[in-house]
């Protein structure tokens, strides 16, 4: 029956796919977070007194209320715990737009906030938001010296030291602290009945659960030594700091894709402007604030806004899906793809990853339409792994200049470990996650498993093994030594051991790693254990948990089992009985349109703080894994001889 079907769901997936291509040949697809964007993105308006958008308004607020949890509040995602800080924004964003504290879904919010111990107990940036608008004192926050600006590289807290993330929510950060601005808040609106104690009185930062106490408090000494002697910091030095804070964000605003094209950093670097008294007509103010209305969404009823843009990853990806097909109509799209992404690779930019690695040219993709000083290795191992496989089938070389490039910046990039990070090398300040103003945990970009396991399929995909290239043998290294001992990787930017179990099993087999390895063995029995009854798999953000002792179900979701699927595959098991009842979930529920509905979040942005729903996940990975299975039965095979 599998088989009798099998061309049918491959024909409709793919033409389903092919008709969200964009124009200029790219694709990309929503990319939803929890209520806190949507909510900042309202929370920032009124900070800035702006005139009121009375419809967008009203579909942002009927955007936050569907997505309010059975537990009266907001969660980080898709049926996750209640998050305070995030209920705290939802709440402040539709007391805002104009919603009654004494409508129903007000007052339970406000009580479920209070059961478990008021707004006072939501996290840093929450907080400066609550300092922002005048609820609390701006010495309830850890003190982040605008000097930080002048450190030297030696110093043990320098932006060198932490990620691309952290440095440009930081830097007009660090502005906003010196200048303790207020919200214009024009209608007044306060918050104070979400605190248990009044806001004014509101104390330092507790310790997060993953710090370390000796290190916390250390830190905790230093904040008050800072704040002791902060205000006789000569005012020359000061305004050496502002100047460069400024002149930092200005480099990076990077047009009207934004500073980092991440939200976080263009709404800091908005507020910044404006507490610095620049005009809304100033050309950096302005493009940067232009910059945010790019991230909205906005549909017939409801609206949000992004924290940011995937077109780059989204293209890769759906190249990889198609070229599986092997349709002839597919891979004439596939090259209109690629060749709207070779010329978005940066070759002329040496962005803030050169801080560890002044001596490697650049050669990356960065993961939004424009983000010239952040490239990351994730996309580019994609991205040049496409424009190979591209040319193996057709035996054109029009790519070779971009995936040499690419290569030489991915080796540069490896870190001591063997393994790679995201956006820089040997980013492993891990002390630094301990500071008052860490306790999100992410203040840092080591390398991970499953970023290193893509590197390691790029290179393998290139023809090199673990026997002749060094740098795949430390990587593999790596790899086998993170294993956990249920046989499961962990997954940084995809949740979670699926993802990363999947990335490192495609890695292992492409760099000739023997499938008979212990390694590989444990993974598949770990892959067909998890399996769900209705032959899926299924894994959501509690996994990240400080105290995770395995897995623990969770409802089947298409892109997570064409991860599973292809992990198998790779690990040699197209013909395991975990392998058809898979394919044949897969099938069993893909839509009349050809497509996976999947309104559960499968992408992490940062472990236990923040994650990912990638709406394009469902549409090209069940795809990519139904038409490899049909591939593999087809030639009567067990090789997958792609890195992916």
């Amino acid at each position: 029956m599998i088989a009798a079907n099998l061309e049918e769901s491959i024909q409709n997936a793919t033409s389903a796919l092919l008709r969200q291509q964009r124009s200029d040949g790219h694709w990309v697809f929503e990319l939803e977070a929890d209520c806190t964007i949507p909510a900042e993105y309202v929370l920032l308006r009124h900070y800035l007194g702006e005139p009121v958008d009375a419809t967008l308004e009203a579909k942002i607020a009927a955007y936050l209320r569907r997505t309010q949890g059975t537990h009266d509040g907001w969660p980080l995602f898709q049926d996750g715990d209640l998050d305070i800080s995030a209920t705290v924004k939802a709440y402040f964003a539709l007391k805002l737009i104009g919603d009654s504290v004494e409508a129903d879904h007000m007052r339970r919010a406000r009580e479920a906030i209070r059961a478990r111990g008021g707004a006072e107990r939501a996290n840093v940036f929450t907080r400066i938001m609550f300092a922002l608008f005048g609820f609390s004192p701006w010495r309830a926050l850890p003190v982040l010296p605008i000097e930080i600006m002048l450190l030297p590289k030696w110093f043990p807290f320098h932006l060198d030291k932490i990620s691309y993330w952290s440095r440009t929510v930081i830097v007009p950060l660090l502005v906003l602290q010196f200048k303790e601005p207020k919200a214009q808040n024009p209608k007044g609106v306060r918050i104070d009945e979400l605190f248990i104690k009044p806001p004014h009185a509101l104390g330092p930062i507790p310790k997060a659960p993953q710090q370390k106490a000796s290190w916390f408090w250390f830190f905790r000494g230093v904040d008050n030594l800072l704040r002791w002697i902060q205000p006789s910091f000569p005012k020359n030095v000061r305004k050496r700091a502002i100047d460069r804070a400024v002149a930092w964000v200005v480099e990076r605003l990077n047009g009207e894709d934004g500073l980092g094209a991440i939200f976080p950093a263009m709404a800091n670097s908005v507020m910044m402007f404006d507490a610095l008294g620049f005009p809304e007509s100033h050309p950096p103010r302005a493009i940067a604030r232009k910059a945010i209305e790019k991230l909205l969404v906005v549909h017939e009823n409801e609206a949000y806004c992004q924290p940011c843009v995937s077109p780059i990853w989204d293209t890769g990806l759906a190249c990889h899906a198609l070229m599986e097909t092997g349709s002839e109509p597919a891979v004439a799209q596939v090259e209109r793809g690629l060749a709207w992404l070779a010329p978005k690779q940066i070759l002329d930019v040496r962005g803030d990853w050169i801080a560890r690695r002044s001596t490697v040219r650049p050669g990356g993709w960065a993961f939004q339409y424009a983000n010239p000083h952040y490239p990351d290795v994730d996309d580019t191992a994609v991205v040049a792994m496409a424009m190979d496989r591209l040319q193996d089938q057709s035996g054109r070389k029009e790519f070779d200049a971009n995936i040499a490039r690419a290569t030489e910046w991915i080796l540069g990039m490896q870190s001591a470990s063997g393994a790679w990070g995201a956006f820089d090398a040997d980013n492993e300040y891990h002390y630094l996650n301990n500071i008052p103003f860490a306790d999100h945990g992410a203040l840092l970009d080591p390398p991970t498993e499953d970023v290193t396991a893509r590197c390691i399929s790029m290179l393998a995909q290139f023809g090199e093994t673990v026997a002749s290239s060094g740098a795949i043998a430390k990587a593999v290294s790596y790899l086998r030594r993170q294993q956990l001992a249920e046989g499961s990787w962990f997954g940084r930017w995809g949740m979670n051991y699926i993802y990363g179990t999947w990335s490192v099993l495609c890695a292992l087999n492409a760099a000739g790693v023997d499938r008979r390895a212990p390694e590989i063995h444990k993974a598949v029995q770990w892959l067909v254990l998890i399996q769900n009854e209705d032959g899926g798999w299924g894994e959501d953000g509690t996994s990240y948990k400080l105290d995770y002792h395995g897995y623990e179900r969770a409802p089947s979701t298409a892109s997570q089992t064409a991860w599973a699927l292809l992990g198998l595959m790779a690990a040699g098991e197209v013909d395991h009985p975990a392998v058809s009842r898979g394919i044949r979930y897969l099938m069993d529920t893909q839509g009349a349109d050809g497509l996976w509905a999947e309104p559960r979040y499968t992408g992490t942005g940062f472990p236990r703080v923040f994650y990912l729903r990638y709406h394009g996940y469902s549409k090209f990975f069940p795809l990519w894994s139904i038409a490899r299975y049909r591939n593999l039965k087809a030639s009567n095979t067990q090789t997958v001889t792609r890195g992916m």
